[in-house]
């Protein structure tokens, strides 16, 4: 039986350890920050912080300690909020070592440094002898449905074609499809840029818009994305598939999207300060990466309208139903031309 570690017991994190603990292929060490955590999942096999209700297979075993967690892993998933991710990287540093595969479940960009999350990890860890082989999970998503066995595709991204396809075999199960990709640049940017999209869309439904308002969204969400992705090296290709168009419809207009409930929330005229106060220990990675996807558009000359004015709103105090008008208000522009 091989080992997995999770690094993260939120519900994206809980999601997965339930997914690959299912079935006794595996042996799951799930790190775990809250100490009420550990304790609701070792008493009663439930995480009823983040994902209540869900039973978690007596496969995972829940720690808060990373050696513990980290000894013996041959794959390492790491599910922490983008923020956290090089503060915990540093502290996993000494444990890792350069035969574990890595493989980052977060979907968001470091605000200081505009990094993606595997540049992050490879930042830290490159030190270790021989490198530390490293990839990117992503696509929709959503936990609860993960969690409750909803069938669920998937891509696992790496230029590292042998560990792309060791994940592909060892996460894959009848409900739970994983594709592989090496378009690494491309999976990333999407799955955290469309958390971006998924506020916009929430502000029109919070301000009561239809779904004329919303499709229009979307399409023009994923448009800009796309030019960042190409921007930065990435595919447009990457785009049309699980982690761009795939992600981005879900968590536009699934209710279970945090980053949605957000923008419901501040296109009913509440501050973002009250809104994050209530989610309980939830992050909504859209709320991080704005400021980081702005600073990345103006760095490669990119415009990004929509992403510019949901970072007006969420930082600067622009009224949702401004922020909208600006967008339809906005100077004529041909749908085809790449960079409108």
């Amino acid at each position: 039986m091989s080992r997995i570690t999770i690094i993260g017991a939120g519900a994206w994190g809980t999601g997965l350890a339930i997914v690959l603990g299912r079935g006794g292929r595996h042996e799951i060490s799930l790190w775990v920050h809250e100490t009420e955590v550990v304790e609701s999942i070792s008493s009663r096999r439930v995480n009823e912080l983040f994902l209540p209700g869900q039973i978690i297979p007596h496969s995972v075993i829940p720690t808060h300690d990373l050696a513990d967690a980290l000894a013996g892993a041959g794959i390492v998933v790491s599910v922490m909020p983008s923020q956290h991710c090089r503060r915990l990287f540093e502290k996993m540093h000494p444990y890792l070592r350069s035969d574990m595969l890595i493989v980052s479940a977060t979907k968001g960009l470091e605000e200081k440094t505009l990094m993606r999350m595997t540049a992050v990890i490879a930042d830290v860890v490159n030190g270790k002898q021989g490198g530390v082989r490293i990839g990117a999970l992503s696509g929709p998503s959503f936990a609860r449905e993960v969690a409750r066995g909803d069938p669920t595709a998937i891509t696992m991204a790496s230029k590292d074609c042998e560990l792309a396809e060791t994940v592909q075999r060892e996460f894959s199960d009848p409900r739970f499809r994983v594709y592989t990709n090496d378009d690494v640049v491309g999976v990333e940017l999407g799955g955290a840029l469309k958390n971006i999209i998924a506020i916009a869309a929430g502000v029109c439904d919070g301000l009561g818009l239809g779904h004329n308002s919303i499709a229009a969204l979307i399409t023009r969400g994923l448009a800009e994305i796309t030019r960042l992705v190409v921007a930065c090296g990435g595919r447009q290709e990457t785009m049309s598939g699980l982690a761009g168009l795939g992600d981005l419809v879900l968590t536009c207009t699934g209710g279970l999207s945090r980053n949605r409930s957000v923008g419901v929330e501040l296109g009913q005229g509440r501050k973002l300060a009250e809104i994050i106060a209530g989610m309980r220990g939830a992050v909504a990675e859209g709320v991080f990466t704005t400021g980081a996807a702005v600073e990345l558009a103006h760095r490669e000359g990119i415009e990004m309208p929509i992403t510019e004015q949901m970072h007006a709103i969420l930082h600067q105090g622009k009224s949702p139903r401004e922020a909208i008008h600006d967008l339809m208000t906005r100077s004529a522009k041909s749908e085809t031309a790449f960079s409108s």
